[in-house]
């Protein structure tokens, strides 16, 4: 992919987050569609994804924000005093929750590349009290940290919007700790995808366009440097749960159903960096 198709994704991504960031400013839902002052989100993707007892325990402004599809909280080992870096931490739902599993001795960072996004989760984080918290601004290909500085680097559903997912991974190797867990929630494919789908480029922001084959996944950690990956499916979407989302961007579903039926899923997506001699990744950083 050239370098101004990367540019524009991550110009969509950008303006299109901020716009969900504006809206739960406004009192509505962060979805794709929904307007000021809907709190409802029909998206299969991104909805009903924490229970109960997470979500009391957070600004409902943070909740309205996520645009996860899954919860790499309820899923990575997280222990107290852990440093935890949540790649793409939107309205910090994520940052929140694992701020208070690693407890006051841990920390919790959250990256992102949008304003609005940040402004909104600084505000949830005046709102949960929480200290062991601090939201940094820039892009995941680029993370402003030390190398071996993290224990545990989660993501919910942003890794598949980056158009150089070798870079992200490659950064994400640099800045984990020798033995140093990545532990993300991903949307991947299993299978080809059709290229009515890849070239969309407004279905990158819906967490599709982007999403890797699952083998490829694999291999692009392993290239990193990461070893015991493991990929496990959480949701497996059918074609009546993408009819709408791709029907409104001119994508004839019946056409493309039997290459589409199954294929995309939601999954958590475990590695770990070695505990051995130094070593990085591809050249990710020259």
């Amino acid at each position: 992919m050239s370098n101004t198709s990367e540019t524009h994704i991550k110009d969509v991504v950008k303006e299109k987050y901020g716009q969900a960031a504006l809206r739960v400013t406004a009192g509505g839902s962060s979805c794709c569609g929904a307007a000021p002052g809907d709190q409802h989100c029909a998206d299969p993707i991104t909805s009903n994804l924490y229970d109960a007892a997470q979500i009391g325990a957070l600004p409902q402004e943070a909740v309205l924000a996520s645009l996860g599809c899954g919860n790499p909280t309820a899923l990575a080992e997280l222990t107290p005093g852990e440093v935890v870096l949540d790649l793409g931490s939107g309205g910090g739902i994520d940052v929140l929750l694992s701020a208070r599993r690693v407890g006051p001795t841990g920390k919790a960072y959250g990256l992102d590349m949008t304003d609005e996004m940040l402004a909104l989760a600084n505000e949830n984080k005046r709102k949960s009290g929480l200290e062991n918290v601090e939201f940094l601004k820039g892009e995941i290909e680029h993370m402003p940290l030390p190398d071996n500085s993290v224990d545990v680097i989660i993501s919910n559903c942003v890794i598949n919007l980056s158009a150089d997912k070798d870079r992200v991974f490659a950064e994400a190797f640099r800045v984990l700790k020798p033995g140093g867990r990545f532990s993300v929630s991903d949307v991947v494919t299993r299978g080809a995808m059709p290229d009515e789908i890849r070239g969309k480029v407004l279905l990158w922001v819906g967490c599709v366009a982007g999403a890797l084959e699952e083998n490829d996944y694999r291999a692009k950690l392993a290239s990193a440097g990461f070893t015991a990956i493991d990929v496990e499916p959480t949701r497996i979407y059918r074609v009546e749960d993408a009819r709408a989302f791709l029907s409104q961007e001119g994508i004839d579903v019946d056409a493309i159903a039997g290459e589409i039926d199954g294929k995309f899923m939601s999954a958590f997506i475990r590695a770990t960096k070695p505990t051995g001699p130094a070593r990085s990744g591809p050249a990710c950083c020259s």
